[in-house]
């Protein structure tokens, strides 16, 4: 499925099928379900807009990453992020400001992008750029937090702007989540979804699944816990290993089937959820969806990535623009030799083919690049 309409028509069936089951989960809340349908019709026009640029031979995806920070409090076990350097403890200085990322989300609402997932380092270290977000009403911004900087203030918020979305990482119960994050971690969540419960907010989880979780992460114990506290997504992701002795934590074959079917049964059983899972089953879509194929990503400092995953970058959208980037000569040379097709063990493919990735990049660039040196 390389062809650019396939990509196209598998791209559209997924956003159609998130919206109709954000529409479903959201029925019983007049508000959460009055922004999804006006959501919808954004979301129509918006393919509307991608299907025209297929025609004129420019793909769009439907979905972008943008880490607006890359600085955080915790320190996750296997953290690809701080194992990159692309997450620092500190604030770092030459990060996109708040008035840069208003630029880009206004262009990718032209330009017919539907979905802009906010992460970091810890997206909610930066309100500004939140509170920005907040009025792209077309698009709806997932945000990938930790959960430790929920405040009164972010809830007057997310009140207010029903296109931000909350995701708040969970490994599973008190001791897989706490193991990984950090003790306390999992009852602070726990206390986040009662309280976004009580004031009648949409919320969601994010879950890395690894070899040692993925049958408790789908199970109904899990399932119930979150969905008894309204929780309205579930966003499964995938483990990259960052390092050898990581390895044996990556989902295989096996791993990803008890994935896929669990989903698959969830689906049915949690009607009033929607269920996402990241990057999914790359047979269905002919390959890897990065690099523009499905969607991709721009880093703090402004560097377009083909995702977050694979922190190589050619171009930055300080110096042009979102469409630029998506031409950028490492994202045509990535989908054109079909490195994004390449067999791999599991994961992300452009994290284990990253050699192949470098030379690419060192050859359009007529040097020798190195991951800590990116972005």
């Amino acid at each position: 499925m390389d062809d650019k309409s396939d990509i196209q028509a598998y791209m559209t069936r997924g956003v159609e099928r998130i919206v109709a089951d954000s529409l479903k989960a959201t029925l019983r809340d007049p508000r959460e379900s009055a922004f999804m349908v006006k959501f919808a019709a954004a979301s129509r026009k918006a393919s509307k807009i991608r299907a025209e640029a297929e025609k004129a031979g420019e793909h769009i995806p439907p979905f972008l990453i943008a880490s607006i920070t890359s600085s955080c409090n915790l320190h996750c076990a296997g953290c690809y992020s701080r194992c990159n350097h692309a997450t620092e403890d500190t604030q770092p200085v030459r990060q996109l400001t708040s008035a840069e990322w208003l630029v880009i989300f206004r262009e990718a609402d032209e330009i017919g992008i539907s979905y802009i997932l906010l992460a970091g380092g810890e997206p909610m270290l930066r309100r500004d750029i939140i509170e920005a977000a907040g009025k792209m009403q077309n698009i709806i911004f997932p945000i990938f937090a930790n959960g430790t900087y929920m405040d009164a203030a972010y809830l007057q918020v997310f009140d207010k702007c029903r296109n931000l979305i909350p995701v708040m990482s969970i490994e599973g119960g008190k001791e897989e989540t706490d193991t990984r994050r950090g003790q306390g971690v999992y009852e602070k969540l726990i206390a986040n979804m009662d309280c976004f419960h009580e004031k009648g907010l949409l919320f969601g989880v994010s879950v890395t699944v690894t070899t040692e979780n993925v049958e408790e992460v789908i199970s109904s114990d899990f399932l119930n816990t979150i969905a008894t506290r309204g929780c309205k997504l579930v966003v499964f992701v995938e483990f990259v290993p960052v390092t050898e002795e990581s390895q044996e934590l990556a989902p295989g074959e096996e791993e990803r089937n008890i994935l896929k079917n669990g989903i698959a049964r969830l689906r049915e059983e949690y009607t009033e959820m929607v269920f996402v899972s990241f990057p999914g089953d790359e047979k269905s879509s002919g390959g890897c969806i990065a690099a523009g194929r499905g969607f991709f990503h721009i880093n703090s400092h402004g560097g377009a990535e083909p995702c977050p995953f694979s922190p190589y970058s050619d171009i930055n959208v300080r110096d042009t623009s979102l469409r630029a980037a998506l031409k950028s000569p490492l994202f045509t040379a990535l989908r054109e030799q079909n490195v994004l097709m390449e067999e791999h063990s599991g994961g992300c493919v452009l994290f284990e083919r990253r050699e192949s990735v470098e030379a690419i990049l060192s050859e359009s660039a007529g040097k020798k690049v190195s991951v800590s040196s990116v972005g």
